[in-house]
Parts: structure tokens; sequence; C-alpha cells
């Protein structure tokens, strides 16, 4: 036997790994013909490796077909054409669905580049209580039959502890059987597209609005109805008439911060149940109010036809995937039917920890805290931006992470955005979310972000807004 040579380890690769790859290699590119007895020792000799470990790797190469066992006499090379081929180099060329092309279309938001100030959209407020979810993850790690018991619409005794949050702190109409746990918005809003959305239906969108809900939508091959927004929220005059899902934020619109008043409300939920159709309320916001007590959700008002979403991830991390969403129990149960075939439930283990720290007090707690420090930030920057840019009426955010800033009279936003970031400031743009003719406007993040920095991101937006 010609004996091959043994290849170079990849980073952090097992010895018994490598050998294995090596063996294997031979035997693909022809350095061992069939019918070649491999000899483990001469192998391990070679190679200054255990025999042991050499014949862990021709055990492995015979469950795979690319060696074959003789009686009394050994391992050899299987005939060529029992041996798989070598593996193919180019990446098939097998056309996209057109799921994935629609999801694809929509390219990806923000602007792209590294920035000492990053006030984009998106980012955390990075006020996770790590020592407290530490201790509750702790605690249910070993609760073994709670962890294989969650069911498709997650532990009950989280959704129980959901539904009592929601009722008790928001005002809205939850039971147990209501509450289904989700990955996150973006993972209700996919689930809810799928099963509900096709071509020729219509979604209805705020314009602006959320870009995950317009790409989820538009990616099942929904129609999206874009729906103008004023001072008063959604325009409720332009709704159209043949709707299947309405996508609304109307306790803090996304992104102009906008509140939906009580008689649009009335006017929303009158047409829902004329069309028939159902409402996915994005509550987004609802955990960090700055001015007054959110409004009571929707949800509250016709629970059989709007469907609540929201989640943990802002006031707690994003990593968690913690959210859920609210459905009368004949929309879950078809939901929790169609789950599996892409998530099967939520991570169990922080669902577990998620209904300990909520039945304990401790995310009330922690929101307490967390509210202070990003109302703190909100006012500075309002301030900041009201001492540097006074020309500019920037309002302040009922809730939320962000402020809008308009521009002034004939400022392009993608000349300002272009300018901030040669400043080394990062801003988001309006123009992103928007798919109808909009006010030029900026939006600025300012929850992850100390106070100087914020002060500092104002100081060089005034410079970016002069010409």
């Amino acid at each position: 036997m010609s004996l091959p040579d043994l290849l170079a380890a990849r980073p952090g690769e097992a010895q018994h790994v490598r050998v294995t790859r090596s063996l294997r290699d031979a035997v693909v590119q022809g350095h061992l013909s069939p019918g070649t007895r491999v000899s483990t020792r001469r192998l391990a000799q070679a190679w200054g490796v255990a025999r042991n470990t050499v014949q862990d790797a021709v055990d492995q190469l015979q469950a795979e077909g690319y060696l074959e066992v003789r009686a009394r006499s050994g391992s050899y090379v299987a005939p060529r054409g029992a041996t798989p081929g070598p593996a193919v180099q180019d990446v098939p060329r097998v056309p996209l669905s057109g799921w994935a092309t629609r999801a694809l279309s929509g390219g990806r938001s923000g602007v792209p580049g590294q920035y000492d100030l990053d006030l984009r959209l998106g980012q955390s407020a990075g006020l996770f209580p790590s020592e407290v979810w530490a201790q509750a993850l702790a605690r249910r790690a070993g609760d073994a039959d709670a962890l294989l018991s969650a069911g498709e619409l997650g532990p009950q005794e989280t959704r129980h502890a959901i539904a009592q949050w929601l009722t008790r702190e928001r005002g809205a109409s939850v039971t147990p059987d209501m509450v289904m746990l989700t990955g996150g918005t973006q993972s209700a809003l996919d689930l809810l597209s799928r099963t509900y959305l096709e071509p020729g239906r219509v979604a209805v969108m705020e314009d602006p609005g959320y870009l995950g809900a317009r790409r989820a939508f538009e990616a099942v091959g929904a129609t999206v109805h874009p729906v103008p927004v004023d001072a008063g929220g959604l325009d409720v005059t332009r709704l159209p008439p043949n709707p299947t899902l309405t996508y609304v934020t109307p306790g803090c619109q996304f992104p102009t911060t906008a509140t939906l008043g009580a008689a649009r409300r009335q006017a929303l939920l009158a047409w829902a149940t004329r069309t028939q159709s159902f409402i996915l309320e994005d509550d987004y916001a609802a955990d960090f109010h700055h001015t007054a007590r959110p409004p009571a959700p929707l949800q509250g008002l016709a629970p059989h036809s709007v469907l609540l979403l929201g989640t943990f991830s802002q006031s707690l991390a994003p990593a968690l995937r913690s959210g859920y969403l609210v459905a009368p129990p004949a929309v879950l149960d078809v939901l929790a039917r169609t789950r599996p075939l892409t998530d099967r439930h939520p991570p169990t283990l922080d669902a577990l920890a998620l209904s300990d720290f909520l039945a304990s007090g401790g995310y009330v707690r922690h929101l307490r805290r967390a509210r202070t420090q990003v109302t703190h930030r909100h006012d500075v920057l309002l301030a900041a931006l009201h001492a540097t840019l006074p020309q500019l009426d920037v309002l302040p955010a009922r809730a939320g992470l962000h402020l809008r800033v308009p521009l002034p009279h004939g400022q392009r936003e993608e000349d300002v955005t272009a300018r901030a970031a040669r400043l080394g400031l990062g801003v988001s743009g309006a123009h992103e979310y928007a798919s109808l003719p909009h006010a030029p406007a900026l939006l600025l993040g300012f929850a992850h972000l100390p106070p100087d920095a914020l002060r500092e991101a104002a100081r060089r937006l005034a410079l970016a807004l002069q010409p």
C-alpha cells in the first residue's frame, strides 16, 4: 500500500476527525485504489498517531461505504462503483423559490459602515438584568418535566404569566389559552403571513411603517397596500375594501411616534368588522413610555379580530427570542398545527425563566429602572437637539427608543446621512421605511448611548445639516 499523506489539521479539529478526513480523502481522490488493503499499523506509524485512532477512522469509513471488510483478511478500499465519488466543488445552480426571491428583493435596511456614534435604529438598550436572569435560568435548568412538556404554544405557566401581565399592566383582554410564545415579533409575522396570505390577497400597511412586516408580507406574494400616516396616526379614511391582514402600531406609530386617537381606533375596528379581516397590532413600544402611560391596546376592545404581537426583546435582550402572540383560540389552534413545519416551539428554558421573572415581580422592577434610564437619555438628546438645532421642530417621543428629526426645507435625507457618515455619525433616514411620498426626516436611536455621547451626536448632526 502506497501510504497517503496526513492532511493538515483544521483549526480546532480533533485528531480522530483529522485522521478520518485524511483517509477518506485518500480514497476519494484515488490515492488508495479499489481493492487496496488498508493497514492500520502502517498508517499509524506513518502518521505518528495511535493505532486505535486509525482503527476508529477505518470503522467509520466502513460504515460510510468507503471501505469494506473481508473475513479473516482485513479492510479494503471498496470497489469504485460502491464508493461515494468526489465531492462536487461548485455550488449547484438550483433556482431560488419565489418566496426567497421576493424576500431578497427588499435588500437591507440601514446605511452600512462603522461609526464612532451610531444612532441608527434597531439597537438594543443594553440594560439586561444579567444576574437576576442567570439565577432564574439556574433554577429552571433542572426542571426536566417542564422542559419536555412545553408544546407548540409554549409552557402553560409562561402563557399564564404573560396573560396576567397583559391584563394587569396593559389593559388587554387575555386568557392563557389565547397566548402563543414566539421567537419575537418577526417570527410571529412570518407565521401569520404564511398561514393567511398568498398571491392575490391584500396586506395593509401603515406608510411609513415597519420594514420587517412589509417584507414578510411581500415574501409570500401578497399585495401590500400602503396607507399614509399623519400626525394622528393611520389615516383610516384611506383604508381599502378588501384586506386580509392589517398591520398597525397604534400605541406609538413606527417610525413617526404618533398615537392613534380614539375616533380613528373605533373607525379602524368597525372597518375590520365590515371586511371580516384581522388586525395585527404590534405593541412594540409599550414598555418604554416617556411622557405618559401608553394607551391600552386595541386588542382589549376587539379580542375576536385583533391579534396582539409583543416582545420582551427591547426591554431584556434580542438574543432571548422571547415574544408572544395573543389571538383567539381558534386562530392559535391553526398556528399550533402549522408551526411544527418550521419552528416546533420557542426556547423553553428561556420561557420558563421569563415566567418566574414575571410572576416574582422582577420584570416590573427591571422595567422601572430601565424606563428611568431610557427616558433620561431621551430627554438628554431632545434637549441637545433643541440647543444645537433650534430651527427644527423636534417633538418628544411618547414612547419607544428613537426620535424623529424633520429636515429643513431643501435638505435631502441621502445628503445629510452621507455628511453625517463622514463625521462618524450613523443615522437612519425615514425613506427606508416608506413607499409613499413623505416629508424628509431622520430617525435617531438613543437608548443605547450615554448622555455625553448623545450631546456629541447632536453637535455632529448640526454640522451635517450645514450644506
